[in-house]
């Protein structure tokens, strides 16, 4: 079980969080954590004149496998509105439910091998779940 979920892609996209860090003033900002493994995940946004991510922001302090869905929630987040990031998050649960298909996000299907270990999905998730809250959140202040 350990070699394929943490396998050498995984491991590589967990060392990209190393250079994460949190914006200054963001417009929402959201920490999720796994009650299971005690992961912790932050995320900032910054969201554009239409509703988009302009900007992100994280601090992950997770397992190898919620550090790596972090690092690709950062690499595809800008330019995605709230409703897009709350599709991604329930579909991503759903998938590693055993339930649909694969995400739409790109190299979520990494993960493939998780989906067998409820006790590793919510980390995975936690990223994606921070990032749908904390979107939802600066859009509603903005058009308050």
């Amino acid at each position: 079980m350990t070699a394929n979920l943490y396998n050498t892609e995984i491991l590589r996209l967990a060392a990209e969080t190393a250079q994460a860090v949190r914006l200054p003033d963001p417009h929402a900002s959201i920490e999720k954590r796994s009650p299971i493994c005690g992961s912790r995940v932050t995320v900032d946004v910054i969201l554009d004149e239409d509703g988009r991510v302009a900007a992100v922001g994280m601090l992950v302090r997770a397992c190898a496998l919620g550090q790596a869905s972090s690092a690709l929630l950062a690499r595809e987040i800008v330019g995605r509105n709230a409703a897009e990031l709350a599709a991604a998050r329930d579909a991503l649960a759903t998938w590693l439910a055993g339930e649909g298909v694969a995400p739409e996000w790109p190299g979520l299907t990494l993960f493939e091998p998780a989906r067998p270990h409820s006790a590793r999905h919510a980390s995975i998730r936690l990223a994606f779940e921070a990032a749908a809250e904390a979107a939802a959140i600066a859009g509603r202040r903005a058009a308050a």
